[in-house]
């Protein structure tokens, strides 16, 4: 019977728990009741642990309190979609009711746990019950009881699994979704996995972890090399807002700049026409756009040769990137700067063209790390720096830099790319910190989003009975419409999205979308969504083969 650990052991119990979730990754993954092939939660809590177990592995740390400090860090960093977050909140928990100790038993595990607990309940705004954070509140409760009776470590973590695994089972009735799905969480199946896993070095019972059944690893980052200049059709990005004069229609202004030129956005008040349009001839649109008004905010680049620099400068930013114990921050050089985070090269020119500093590729498929969030917003030249995550499940790894940034930097809780988009187009350079951020945070509500996806495994959701391969509509995060057929899918979205009566419809569309199925998409929305106007950009985006925003 082991009664204590040292700060050794306790990096074998952790590095353990990390080769388990990882090798179990895929199905925990498959526990995720909606089969979207989105970020999963094996995989965040695999690639989360990860990140400790490689500080571990660094160096040896005799104390527990010294060697669950260097876990807690490590996580909080490396922290990837809300299941990594929760798990790095209750290590961050534990680390500070270890601190200083060389050695703990198992009423010491027993404290640190419950105060992990505490902190990862403080954090999360709106706790619910079925989920990772109620196996390990049920679990600590025993512990501490267990604790009381036998004080050895391994005596303790025994009933520390048993009541962690108990609880786990009793998610499916906790949760409604669950129930209806007939799953338990995946994230307390998870935990549990980790929780076995660390026992197991206690008791001798260590196996070798094999990998994930998937095997393959997403890429990190954005190839900017892959977008090549050829796609670029037209050479400039024009930007500027008109200070309106007279009474003239902006639909005129938007039906020129059209004709012009592609990837348009015009937004427009009773005081000001906001454009962003790319085009051969900015001398015409400009020249055009005075008949409304004065301009102001001109601005006008050269998409080449930004593509040309940042080929040539992802190399140096990689290397940069990957020294994160070497921080470098940007000094502000103006008041407000922006990072988002998009997959495609396409969806990352739009959001450059309206004003992100930085891209931080990501949403789909692969959730950025707090620590991929933080090196971006260190980039930032900007003393205010607002943060889109455009997906709900990096919303949390980014609110972790706000503590860890010398910057001030301000959350946007934006759920899809479209509603990125709109809080950017609603940022005003000359607004108060706190005007623009209730101005961006009323845009993204006014969005409707509609996505076109594809379902990564059977399912049942919500009355849907879902085929791996399935398409999938989906509207504002529900479950819509599934069926084989893309175009038939496409057009039960476009249907329910001009019941609203949008008076613009933006189509952004993926990789898989050939040139004829693009004409046949904006003919589908002409139909359904009659005096909109329809604007498509090839976003370029994974997973997602189409994403709409309806305003």
């Amino acid at each position: 019977m082991i009664e204590r650990a040292d700060g050794l052991l306790f990096a074998r119990m952790v590095t353990a728990g990390a080769a388990a979730i990882e090798a179990q990754r895929q199905p925990v993954n498959e526990l995720n009741v909606f089969p979207v092939p989105d970020g999963d939660t094996g995989t965040n809590m695999s690639l989360s642990l990860g990140a400790a177990a490689a500080e571990l592995r660094r160096r040896e740390h005799r104390g527990v309190g010294e060697a669950a400090e260097a876990a807690a860090q490590a996580l909080l960093r490396g922290a990837r979609g809300n299941s990594g977050v929760i798990l790095s909140l209750l290590f961050r928990g534990l680390a500070r009711g270890l601190k200083e100790l060389e050695e703990m038993d198992g009423a010491a595990w027993a404290a640190a746990l419950q105060n992990g607990v505490e902190v990862a309940y403080r954090a999360v705004m709106k706790p619910a019950e079925g989920t990772m954070l109620t196996v390990s509140r049920v679990a600590a409760v025993r512990a501490l009881a267990a604790a009381e009776n036998d004080p050895a470590l391994e005596s303790v973590m025994v009933e520390t699994l048993d009541a962690a695994e108990a609880a786990l089972a009793e998610t499916i009735h906790q949760n409604p979704v669950l129930e209806k799905a007939g799953v338990i969480d995946a994230g307390g199946k998870g935990f549990c996995i980790i929780l076995d896993s660390m026992l197991a070095v206690l008791q001798g019972r260590e196996t070798a972890a094999q990998p994930a059944v998937d095997g393959q690893a997403p890429r990190a980052k954005a190839d900017f090399s892959e977008y090549v200049a050829e796609d670029i059709k037209f050479d400039y990005c024009t930007e500027f807002i008109v200070t309106r004069r007279d009474k003239k229609d902006p639909l005129r202004l938007r039906a020129f700049l059209g004709a012009l030129g592609d990837s348009l956005v015009l937004v427009d008040d009773e005081a000001l026409i906001k454009v962003h349009v790319h085009t051969n001839h900015p001398g015409r649109a400009i020249e055009e756009a005075l008949t409304y008004g004065p301009l102001t905010a001109l601005k006008i680049e050269n998409m080449r040769e930004q593509h040309t620099q940042k080929v040539i400068q992802q190399d140096a930013n990689g290397a940069e990137a990957a020294r994160a114990a070497g921080r470098v921050i940007a000094p502000p050089d103006r008041r407000y700067g922006f990072v988002a985070v998009c997959a495609g090269a396409g969806l990352s020119a739009v959001f450059r063209d309206l004003g992100a500093d930085q891209i931080v590729s990501g949403g789909q498929t692969m959730n950025p790390s707090t620590e991929d969030l933080l090196l971006a917003i260190d980039a930032t030249p900007a003393e205010v720096v607002y943060v889109l995550p455009n997906n709900k499940n990096v919303i949390m790894a980014a609110e972790q830099c706000r503590p860890l940034s010398e910057k001030q930097v301000i959350v946007l809780p934006t759920k899809t790319t479209p509603q990125g988009v709109a809080a950017l187009l609603a940022f005003e350079p000359t607004g108060d910190t706190e005007g623009n951020r209730e101005a961006m945070l009323a845009a993204l509500s006014g969005v409707r989003t509609g996505q076109v996806t594809y379902a990564a495994r059977d399912s049942s959701f919500d009355g849907h009975k879902i085929a791996s391969g399935d398409h999938m509509a989906l509207v504002d995060e529900g479950l819509l419409y599934n069926h084989p057929d893309r175009i038939q899918v496409l057009r039960r979205l476009a249907q329910e999205l001009g019941r609203g009566a949008p008076a613009f419809v933006t189509v952004f569309y993926g990789e898989g979308v050939d040139e004829a199925e693009t004409a046949e998409a904006e003919a589908v929305f002409a139909e359904f969504c009659a005096g909109a106007e329809i604007q498509l950009v090839n976003g370029g985006q994974p997973v997602y083969f189409y994403l709409v925003s309806a305003e």
